[in-house]
């Protein structure tokens, strides 16, 4: 009996030290190396003509061109997970029925989690407009913050933020002008990363557009403000969403209300699109 106890025992504490040491996303990471095999088999296939249904002429034999390298994103979307921790996130975007993904996610501890290789589409953005730019997951990196939504962000989060801007920014050659958020290419669905976020620090460090609060700066008598802010990037299919996340983002505002200072801001911001000095 005492035999078959310790042997009962000793399973036992095998079976308890192998669920303390496996981790939690094992099944998913397996899922994205196989999805990531799969993708990669489409990359270094020959390239083909499509013959049947459009009547080209295919060439007998395929010639590969030497003067090509990886696409490289051109955006940097940065958004507030609506959740009410990382953990919960993590889940989110593990689970395939939801969707939805993000190249980068970060706690409010700091800690970096890197989801996605930044060559691959997350799926971030959703239905989104930047200017004539209207498939935003194909050019962009997606970074989710840690935040309900309503909190302020934590210090240690903005500082993982902006350390890891640079890395980007420097990596990939990102124009300054092209760190928005998810608010400013979906007005009319989304307010993250909301009024709390600090816009302006980033801009400080290189991250972003911003503007002179002391400048008195009109718009041209001939330019609407919803034509203001299309040549700023804002879809203005619905001008007062387009509206609210132009105040959100530059005035830390959640009213739709125009003032003079509000067009002031956007006449500098105009002129930083166009590289007026």
């Amino acid at each position: 009996m005492k035999s078959n106890f310790f042997k009962i025992s000793f399973l036992l504490a095998i079976v308890f030290l192998f669920a303390c040491n496996s981790f939690q996303y094992q099944e998913t990471n397996r899922f994205y190396k196989n999805q990531a095999k799969e993708l990669i088999k489409e990359v270094v296939a020959e390239p083909y003509a499509v013959v049947d249904s459009v009547n080209l002429i295919a060439a007998p034999q395929w010639v590969g061109t030497t003067n090509f390298d990886l696409r490289k994103p051109n955006f940097v979307i940065i958004h507030h997970t609506a959740q009410n921790s990382c953990d919960q996130t993590l889940r989110t975007f593990t689970l395939e029925r939801t969707k939805v993904s993000a190249h980068y996610v970060i706690c409010k501890d700091g800690t970096v989690h890197h989801m996605l290789n930044d060559y691959l589409r997350a799926w971030h953005g959703g239905v989104a407009k930047w200017g004539n730019n209207t498939d935003i997951n194909s050019s962009s990196i997606g970074i989710e913050i840690d935040n309900n939504g309503f909190e302020p962000f934590e210090p240690k989060q903005i500082e993982s933020l902006l350390n890891l801007l640079s890395v980007l920014k420097n990596k990939y050659r990102i124009p300054e002008t092209n760190f928005i958020g998810h608010a400013d290419i979906a007005p009319t669905r989304k307010n993250d990363p909301n009024i709390n976020f600090p816009w302006s620090l980033l801009a400080q460090k290189g991250f972003g557009v911003w503007y002179d609060p002391s400048a008195n700066i009109s718009l041209p008598n001939n330019l609407s403000t919803p034509y203001a802010l299309a040549l700023v990037g804002y879809d203005i299919k619905d001008t007062t969403a387009a509206i609210l996340a132009f105040k959100r983002h530059f005035r830390q505002d959640s009213t739709a209300n125009i003032t003079d200072a509000d067009k002031s801001v956007l006449a500098q911001l105009i002129q930083k699109k166009l590289g007026v000095k």
